[in-house]
């Protein structure tokens, strides 16, 4: 599993480089062809991240609610995050992965929710959500960068 969360902050490091230079305008704008900013795809990978392993663990997860609400599956950017809270949204993502490490070592993701995700794959224990959502940021750190083009 050292692999899996090495693989987690690896790809969060590409993304947080892919942010360096940017306003905060360019992080907010939505070229056309694209549904979402870059500031919403890093926030959809800090919420799904925690939907996937805590809420399905049956767990608290460790990011505020009203960020679940406005960038979980299925949502479209609304209002775009100050510097402050971009930055705190930056922190949770850089940050989580650790204790996301920390809590699967330390035994709390005793239970699991089944979930068939969009792809077909259908997610049985903590082991294959964490699998699969590193592909998943795989897939918004493409979308990120196809972003960031246009901008």
């Amino acid at each position: 599993m050292k692999t899996q969360f090495d693989i987690l902050r690896v790809s969060r490091e590409l993304v947080v480089k892919e942010l360096e230079g940017l306003t905060l305008a360019q992080i907010h704008e939505i070229p056309t062809g694209f549904k979402n900013s870059i500031a919403w795809n890093v926030a959809h990978l800090v919420v799904t991240q925690q939907l996937l392993h805590y809420k399905l663990a049956e767990l608290d997860c460790l990011c505020p609610d009203e960020l679940i609400e406005g960038y979980k599956k299925g949502t479209a950017p609304t209002t775009p995050f100050t510097e402050e809270e971009f930055e705190e949204v930056k922190e949770l993502f850089l940050g989580l992965p650790d204790t996301l490490e920390e809590d699967y070592e330390a035994g709390i993701f005793e239970t699991f929710s089944e979930y068939p995700t969009s792809t077909g794959f259908v997610l049985t224990s903590i082991e294959t959500a964490i699998a699969f959502n590193n592909f998943h940021e795989g897939i918004h750190y493409g979308i990120i960068r196809s972003i960031k083009k246009f901008v």
